[in-house]
């Protein structure tokens, strides 16, 4: 149990860090388009991005799936250079769009996974029982992914609601912003990949 606590901390705390700060703002410009009153919505689209990451962090942390490290810490910032993209060029948030929104976040949710998994295999080492700290980092990426969710709804609220801020031009501004952020990371990982 004491191993639990501590890898739901390392969980939230790896998400939630600003030094790695790119899971922060895929997870901003995922949810960036909606509002409080959106919260369904928001909670279909966090589920389905952690379907796609739960997949892949337990895959790789076993060792089924084996992946070219630079590559994905490459394909991270482009994830969020795409999501950026979606949300600048639409400009209704039709149910199509909604659903496509859905199925990205769960594509994309698969390449955050195997980053995630790169942090915990340093963090395991050569153990070999494993499926409980599995579980209890997964936990823990999760509440730090909610806490992500509420700061950028509540976020929403004040700048939308409050301050009376043209919705479209919230998510346009915000957008806009970590696509500059995620192109500059994603110039600056091409140069580092590694092809085996």
């Amino acid at each position: 149990m004491q191993d639990f606590g501590l890898y739901f901390q390392l969980g939230w705390q790896h998400i939630c860090d600003w030094q790695g700060y790119d899971h922060i703002l895929f997870v901003t410009v995922l949810c960036g388009t909606y509002l409080l009153a959106d919260w369904r919505k928001v909670l279909i689209l966090v589920t389905a991005f952690t379907i796609g990451h739960s997949i892949t962090l337990a895959l790789s942390v076993l060792n089924v799936v084996k992946v070219n490290t630079s590559l994905i810490e490459f394909l991270i910032p482009v994830t969020i250079v795409l999501t950026s993209l979606v949300n600048i060029l639409n400009k209704e948030r039709s149910a199509i769009t909604v659903r496509f929104s859905y199925f990205l976040a769960l594509i994309f949710g698969l390449i955050h996974g195997l980053g995630f998994s790169n942090y915990l295999k340093s963090l395991l080492g050569t153990s070999t029982n494993i499926t409980a700290e599995l579980f209890a980092f997964n936990i823990g990426l999760e509440f730090g992914q909610v806490l992500i969710v509420l700061a950028v709804l509540i976020m929403a609220y004040v700048i939308i609601k409050l301050l009376k801020t043209p919705r479209r031009d919230w998510v346009l501004f915000l957008s806009s912003a970590i696509f500059g952020i995620a192109f500059i990371m994603c110039i600056e990982r091409f140069v580092l990949i590694k092809f085996k």
